[in-house]
């Protein structure tokens, strides 16, 4: 097929704006959280209502330009933006509303986890969003969707009632349990390889705003036995509460000691949804190990989804390993505390971080059937991120991520797909596996035949 960029017959009835390289806001645009993604698009379509998002996704396939779609832009793998060809935006489609007595919110498929959990906690409310508020609602959701209010109320995909989607033939759709059922089930947690979903109707949930976080810092000698301890408190743990846990470089902080900052540390602890005084009755168990440091924090709900803002901010080059666990043994314990480094010869400073945080609860309620999320069954998810600026270019940053990766694999049970960077055919299989992943690719061959969503964690038809 022959490539075009003439883009005179998009501007034709199109209301959002049309960016090409040299022109003001391009550079822009096409910068995403991950600054390790420095591709350059033939066209940007900066969309403002799906039928936006319609013409430009025809106009992509009439010319034969490769199609992306940004939402948030905070894929870690990058996929929102093309090199050579068109990125779809949907970044201008932010609005949320929200119905506080039926408990709905509608939200574009651009906007960011903070605009939703700002409109909706004005009300008391909330549903399952991620843990940083300048995520991308979309990504976020069509992958599944993990939050501190998923073992209360199950991952953001459980909550949504509809999607708004526009299809490869340009179609806009209406998916829900009663309307397109195979493409609602495939949206929930299948990402984005059916279409762009240019809206999501969300179920909401009284909670309040009352939150707490919990962090004790161990040395790694003394780490293990603290996180067997951890470990075991799981399986009872209230629903409010979510375990964390991380393998770190201590920073200057002032609740850790001078005598440990830039050293390895673990900490332990949780995230509690609720009166804070509750939450504490959980900490007597955790600090029978011993913890060097401890940080506990009463927050509203809309600040516990900031608290990450900062660390997790657009500008570094970042890559991540992930794996679902549903046993934490001690070797992986032990695989968690050395960071991909036993023998301790690496300078901490360059060494991927780990985290784990527990799954369960409402998550694991949820039958394995009802959507193309999977995995239910995880005790704890595990993700060795590392991250640098320029110039260095990052090739030993990745090596030491994918080694950390690598120590914890042998424990593996799959892979929460957000979370994948560079992982291909194995990754999607470790994702889905064989069941849902046969059942996905039937979806797929009904609503995108030709695979023009490809620029993803990829479904062939």
């Amino acid at each position: 097929m022959r490539v075009t960029t003439d883009v005179a017959s998009l501007r034709s009835g199109f209301d959002g704006q049309i960016l090409q390289p040299g022109d003001d806001g391009y550079d822009e645009s096409r910068r995403i959280w991950n600054g390790m993604i420095d591709r350059h698009p033939a066209v940007i379509a900066r969309c403002t209502a799906a039928a936006d998002v319609a013409a430009a996704v025809m106009f992509g396939r009439s010319g034969g330009l490769e199609i992306a779609v940004r939402g948030g832009g905070h894929g870690v793998a990058g996929y929102a933006v093309p090199e050579g060809g068109l990125m779809v935006d949907l970044s201008p489609m932010n609005k949320v509303r929200v119905d506080a007595d039926r408990r709905r919110a509608w939200v574009q498929g651009g906007a960011l986890l903070g605009s939703l959990d700002q409109a909706s906690q004005r009300f008391g409310l909330a549903t399952t969003a991620g843990n940083v508020s300048h995520t991308g609602v979309g990504g976020l959701t069509l992958g599944g969707g993990m939050g501190w209010l998923a073992r209360l109320h199950g991952l953001a995909c459980d909550n949504v009632e509809s999607y708004e989607v526009v299809t490869a033939d340009g179609t806009i759709e209406r998916a829900s349990a009663t309307q397109n059922p195979d493409l609602f089930w495939g949206l929930r947690g299948g990402g984005g390889n059916f279409g762009v979903v240019t809206e999501f109707e969300f179920r909401l949930h009284r909670v309040g705003a009352a939150t707490m976080t919990a962090d004790l810092f161990f040395t790694p000698e003394a780490a293990p036995r603290a996180l067997r301890r951890w470990r075991d408190l799981l399986p009872e743990a209230p629903r409010q509460a979510t375990f964390t846990a991380s393998a770190v470089t201590a920073g200057d902080l002032p609740f850790v000691p001078l005598e440990l900052q830039g050293k390895a540390m673990v900490s332990i602890g949780f995230v509690w949804i609720g009166d804070p005084e509750q939450g504490q009755k959980l900490l007597p168990a955790l600090r029978e190990a011993g913890p060097v440091a401890e940080r506990i924090r009463p927050l509203t709900y809309v600040e516990l989804q900031q608290v990450d803002d900062n660390p997790q901010g657009h500008g570094r080059s970042r890559y991540w390993k992930s794996h679902y666990l549903r046993e934490l043994g001690d070797d992986a314990i032990d695989a968690f505390v050395s960071r991909g480094d036993p023998t301790g010869e690496i300078d901490a400073a360059l060494l991927a971080s780990g985290d784990l945080q527990a799954w369960g609860g409402e998550i694991a309620a949820t039958g394995h059937d009802e959507s193309a999320f999977s995995h239910r069954d995880a005790l704890v998810e595990f993700v060795a991120r590392n991250g640098w600026v320029a110039p260095d270019d990052g090739q030993h940053r990745i090596a030491l991520a994918r080694r950390y990766g690598a120590a914890i694999e042998p424990f593996a049970s799959g892979a929460y797909v957000n979370d994948i960077t560079d992982a291909g055919v194995a990754g999607v299989q470790s994702a889905y596996g064989s069941d849902n992943l046969a059942r996905l690719a039937k979806i797929k061959a009904r609503y995108d035949p030709d695979n023009v969503f490809h620029l993803n964690h990829n479904i062939r038809p």
